[in-house]
């Protein structure tokens, strides 16, 4: 018996839990829990009620021995309320309404409420949450449109691991926001306009290839561009000559347009099978070019509205007031920057799209530029939330790359490593598999690892990729939770092959031991999980959500008996094997990432 995943477009359950007087799309676990909290210190405390910010958020406890959940309300009231903290907390623990989830309630420490969650509650709770394909994830962003920018390579160039990050990080975000409802544009901005395309046409004159242009056309452009590159540095005459060849792209001439788009074109072409072998799409990919012909009125409206000043020969808006350098929007030649170009592609994105938000997910190199032109859009009337995820880069042992010098770490070249040595473990490991599977199964692995090394990792961290982690199936990777999954399967195909399948939904979840509970709520913890994971922007807390889950899985199978437990109890304990499987399953989904049955 397998597990069909979770299908992230579909509509949340609306049908109620039983015992809780609330629907799956309603609440979660921490949400339920904290709406509870907070009435009850209103019951102690009616002069709350009239502070309608007032929250008491219940979070997991850091010790089980503290209980399943704890709320420090407490604390943050007591110079409002001029009481201590503990003599509040042991007024709302008394004023407390009932509620079926809280089986007991204890006052700790300085004044922290301890929650008990009651047992049948949870396995009630666990059943409901288990038949819904969402696992019981509300959908808060219907209705609500976020805009997307990420991964953005430059046209011309190959997709090298410097890319990985965006690229993975954003695909995860787009995932997570759509999973939640969000109508998300994922738009990729190709860098496919500048100063470039002047060395790049007067290279391709002199040095072009055509056999090897027609082999690998992205690899042979970017060695023409590092061999016009090395030249301007060391020959003037070749720098203007590379300017001359700039100004006649951006006039129009036909020639050099032509040029351009054939560049545009195959690039484009390289990019979108690289992307499709990662699982990634997007909704637009529009580059630097479709914003060209906008620039100039923008100008003109800043320039009308008193925005921006003449400096030196070029146009800048001041940002002293906050804090920031001058922002550069026309250069001393007239010509416009990055600054320009991304300050009239809001302006587009709001237009077209009317957003809550718009996210750029690019490395920490970019925080200044952003900072720039958040502040200038919001004296152009944005009022649309502006956010950057910016990323810390990715390193390999050898140690850093550079595009211009041309001894980059191409990223196709990454993938087809991780293949390969995925390849090695499957055959390993299933030696009697057809070679097809195998090497199905071993791209699932490769690429998971790649995307997981990087994925279970703080965005803002600087991460230094190995194999041997990224591998590793005993530690924090991906090759570690499919494996959790795979041996969830071999465990229904067994209980399928010994009993009567059906009777599974027979038999209700019930907790006959320590690890069954403590297992079950953390499967309730996966709703909050994804809800922190979007709305921080860090997919590294799915990421730790799901390894705690397999382990605690790993506690349980190593610690009760499953096919030999007595009836009621063996199917109990299947049951809540395949929770964990939909909820690993959902979770590395969202990640980007594939669950093989078998590895």
């Amino acid at each position: 018996m397998r597990f069909a995943p979770p299908t992230p477009t579909m509509p949340a359950s609306a049908a109620a839990v039983k015992g809780t007087g609330m629907t799956q799309e309603e609440h979660t676990l921490e949400q339920e829990l904290s709406t509870w909290a907070r009435a009850a210190f209103r019951a102690a405390f009616p002069a709350l009620a009239e502070a309608p910010d007032f929250a008491a958020p219940v979070a997991r406890t850091a010790q089980e021995a503290h209980g399943d959940a704890q709320c420090n309300a407490a604390m943050g009231l007591a110079r409002t309320l001029r009481k201590p903290p503990r003599a509040i907390a042991e007024a709302a623990a008394a004023a407390a309404p009932p509620h079926p989830a809280v089986a007991a309630v204890e006052v700790a420490g300085p004044g922290f409420l301890n929650l008990r969650i009651d047992d049948a509650w949870a396995a009630r709770r666990l059943e409901a949450a288990a038949a819904d394909p969402r696992l019981g994830t509300p959908a808060p962003g219907a209705g609500r449109t976020l805009v997307l920018d990420y991964s953005s390579p430059n046209v011309a160039k190959p997709m090298h691991v410097g890319h990985i990050r965006s690229t993975v990080i954003g695909n995860a975000l787009d995932r997570l926001h759509r999973f939640l409802g969000y109508r998300v544009i994922a738009d990729n901005h190709l860098g496919d306009w500048g100063t470039q395309f002047g060395i790049l046409i007067l290279g391709y004159r002199h040095f072009a290839d055509p056999v090897a242009l027609e082999a690998a056309p992205v690899e042979e452009l970017e060695r023409i561009y590092v061999a016009s590159y090395e030249r301007a540095r060391e020959d003037e005459a070749w720098r203007d000559a590379a300017r001359r060849e700039l100004v006649k792209l951006q006039q129009g001439d036909p020639e050099n347009r032509a040029l351009w788009t054939r560049f545009v074109e195959l690039s484009r072409q390289e990019f979108d099978r690289i992307y499709a072998r990662l699982g990634v799409r997007f909704d637009l990919t529009r580059g630097e070019s479709h914003y060209n012909e906008a620039l100039p009125d923008l100008i003109a409206r800043m320039e009308r509205e008193g925005l921006a000043r003449e400096s030196e020969g070029a146009l800048v808006v001041d940002l002293e007031d906050e804090g920031l350098p001058v922002c550069l929007v026309r250069k001393r030649d007239g010509g416009f920057n990055y600054a320009t170009t991304d300050l009239a592609t809001v302006l587009d994105r709001v237009q077209a799209f009317a957003p809550e938000a718009i996210v750029y997910v690019t490395d920490e190199r970019q925080q200044l530029h952003f900072r720039q032109v958040f502040a200038v859009a919001r004296r152009l009337g944005v009022r649309t939330r502006l956010a950057h995820v910016w990323f810390g880069l990715m390193r390999l042992p050898e140690g850093t790359f550079s595009t211009r010098e041309g001894n980059v770490i191409k990223l196709e070249r990454l993938l087809d490593e991780a293949e390969e040595r995925a390849l090695a473990l499957v055959r390993a490991s299933s030696p009697d598999l057809p070679e097809a599977q195998q090497r199905a199964i071993a791209r699932a692995v490769g690429l998971g690892a790649v995307k997981y090394a990087d994925l279970s990792q703080h965005p803002q961290s600087l991460v230094t990729f190995t194999w041997d982690k990224a591998l590793a199936l005993d530690g924090n990777s991906a090759p570690y939770l499919q494996y959790a999954f795979a041996r969830i399967a071999s465990v229904r195909d067994k209980y399928a092959e010994r009993f009567d399948a059906a009777a599974l939904d027979r038999h209700p979840i019930r907790f006959t031991d320590p690890s069954e509970r403590r297992l079950a709520l953390h499967l309730l913890r996966f709703p909050d999980a994804v809800l922190r994971a979007a709305s921080a922007f860090r997919p590294s807390l799915l990421a730790d959500y799901l390894y705690e889950l397999a382990q605690a899985y790993s506690r349980f199978y190593q610690n009760v008996p499953f096919l030999r437990a007595p009836e009621g109890v063996r199917e109990s304990r299947v049951r809540i094997c395949g929770a964990v499987a939909r909820a690993l399953r959902a979770g590395l989904d969202l990640l980007g990432i594939e669950t093989p049955d078998r590895i």
